[in-house]
């Protein structure tokens, strides 16, 4: 089940942590600001091209899907792997090999001349998008306490709100002038500049000697049962039907190989995702909170680039200017509801009023029609980023706050690994939702479309051919007629979406509605590892949750100060 092999710290482990002053902090957190950068810009900057990048490579609406859901099954299958791996080796070497992985991944997309060379350089984009996804929490605990994080919120809001924005507007300015193929080159020289800079201004802790066990069998398990499940989702409705041998086959073999992951965790010596975790109400209900945020912020809002500019007819640099209403929203939110959290400590408020925003939002988004004022999606747009601003990072802060040092990377991941599979099912069931949805809209509106194509005489028959070879068309690019059948079907189509993950966002206001409302320690994960492992009073009751029980959580771990450590 696993292999063992020796790691070697550099540095004694049992110095105690020296408290860091705010430019220390700052400059520890620069190169870690700047491979957070690359990794949005990377992400973004291909968002509202993605249309058009499909349609020059010659793919439809399932190559759009993948496209977008192959990265985040790379991503979510890998992302426990590397929290894993934080728990076990050097950390500052981790993310900076996630920093080359993820950049070659983006490099190499630029050169696809099909939708499957995309897809495949896409899947190496979301693997190492993983571990900067894992990485990036489980470093921030190492140097800022949970107490404190909000004081630096508006950094990373100010690094999210510039490569969020800024990525669409540079991808589409690119697309326009240069070619899409720029828009995955265009972070290579970023990650170059973040591997030097995190090389030389993040210290962190070395690990002491020690026997590392790696779940290689667990990784197997984990990975196929997941893989399995996402791709069932993906094709079921359009390769096969929902109900069929084929659907039967895959769904039983995903189910086998998840039940064998949990039997593997048990008995693995460093499980993947340790089973004692779920014993925890806290990282429980963050799961589920989790998943819900992964399919309203991935499996609704990706569609929004196919809305601005299938609905409403913009273009690549348009659709990114139109969507800054929702990552004002994120910015303005998890910068203030930082900043409330740090003052206060409190932060089960400030997440229930952000989940109810989220749902409100969604709600409101499902509202939309192709000749909506934009004003009106603005306003809706916000709301939604606002909700998602302000409990996707807080999840992972009040896990962290309730989980023992030594698994703080599992934890830290295994909360990202929920969201990313969430986001991934979010995309390929609502992606599915809205190619048949679009199909049936038009199918209801075939007259008057046939009879649009028949009035532009010569020029119909190239129309025709073009909207039956199944790609996304150019819908600027039609003529008036036929361009307006086309918006109103997509534009209702993707109002279907969010009216699909309003409800399932109800799911995060009752995770957070009973999640433990603990104090945030004042204590970083290397102070409270030197302490044996004590959480400064934010750890679980033991009261929890019946049976299962929640004191371990709660228990102060008996290892002496000093045995474990953070990373060099």
């Amino acid at each position: 089940m696993s292999q063992t092999a020796t790691h070697v710290a550099p540095a004694p482990a049992d110095a105690a942590p020296v408290a860091m002053t705010h430019r220390q902090v700052l400059e520890a957190l620069s190169g870690l600001l700047l491979g957070m950068f690359v990794a949005i810009l990377a992400s973004t900057v291909v968002s509202t091209s993605l249309p058009r990048i499909i349609g020059d490579l010659g793919g439809g609406e399932s190559a759009y899907t993948w496209v977008v859901t192959s990265t985040l099954l790379a991503t979510t299958v890998s992302t426990p792997v590397w929290g894993k791996l934080a728990d076990l080796f050097n950390r500052k070497l981790l993310i900076q090999l996630a920093l080359v992985v993820f950049v070659l991944g983006s490099a190499l997309a630029g050169f696809s001349q099909n939708p499957g060379t995309l897809i495949t350089f896409r899947v190496v984009q979301g693997l190492g998008a993983g571990g900067l996804t894992a990485l990036s929490q489980i470093i921030l605990a190492d140097i800022i306490s949970p107490r404190e994080r909000g004081r630096y919120s508006g950094y990373f809001g100010a690094v999210m709100a510039v490569g969020t924005v800024g990525g669409p507007l540079f991808g589409g300015l690119l697309t326009d002038s240069l070619g899409w193929r720029w828009n995955f080159f265009v972070g290579v020289p970023f990650a170059v500049a973040a591997i030097i800079l995190l090389q030389l201004t993040l210290k962190l802790r070395t690990l002491p000697k020690r026997k590392v066990s790696i779940d290689y069998l667990g990784i197997v398990t984990l990975a196929g049962g997941v893989s399995l499940l996402l791709i069932w989702v993906t094709l079921a409705g359009k390769n096969f039907e929902w109900a069929s041998p084929t659907s039967f086959i895959m769904v039983i073999g995903a189910a086998i190989l998840l039940v064998a992951t949990v039997f593997v965790e048990l008995r693995a010596k460093e499980p993947i995702i340790p089973m004692t975790l779920f014993k925890n109400r806290t990282f429980t209900l963050a799961v589920i909170g989790s998943i819900a945020v992964g399919i309203a912020m991935f499996g609704a809002t990706v569609y929004l680039a196919q809305y601005m500019q299938l609905a409403r007819g913009a273009t690549p640099t348009q659709s990114g200017l139109l969507t800054i209403p929702m990552i004002g929203g994120l910015l303005v939110t998890s910068t203030v509801g930082g900043s409330l959290v740090t003052r206060t400590g409190k932060w089960k408020p400030i997440m229930l009023v952000g989940s109810i925003a989220l749902v409100v939002g969604l709600a409101l988004m499902g509202t939309i029609q192709y000749d909506t004022p934009y004003v009106l999606v603005a306003v809706f747009m916000f709301i939604t980023g606002g909700g998602v601003g302000t409990v996707m990072q807080n999840l992972v802060l009040v896990v962290q706050n309730t989980t023992e040092p030594k698994n703080i990377g599992a934890a830290s991941a295994g909360v990202a690994f929920f969201r990313s599979l969430g986001g991934a099912l979010g995309v390929s069931v609502l992606g599915t939702v809205l190619g048949t949805r679009v199909t049936d809209l038009i199918g209801d509106k075939q007259g008057a479309l046939t009879k649009a194509i028949g009035a532009l005489g010569e020029k119909g028959a190239a129309v025709a051919k073009e909207l039956a070879s199944g790609s996304i068309p150019a819908v600027s690019k039609l003529p008036d007629g036929v361009r307006q059948i086309i918006e109103s079907a997509y534009g209702q189509a993707v109002a279907n979406i969010f009216l699909i993950a309003a409800p399932i966002a109800i799911l995060l206001v009752l995770a957070v509605l009973f999640m433990p409302n603990k104090p945030l320690t004042t204590k970083t994960v290397a102070e409270r590892d030197t302490d044996g492992g004590a959480l400064g009073g934010a750890a679980e009751d033991a009261a929890g949750i019946g049976s299962v029980g929640e004191a371990t959580e709660a228990t102060v771990s008996q290892e002496p100060a000093g045995t474990r450590g953070s990373h060099s």
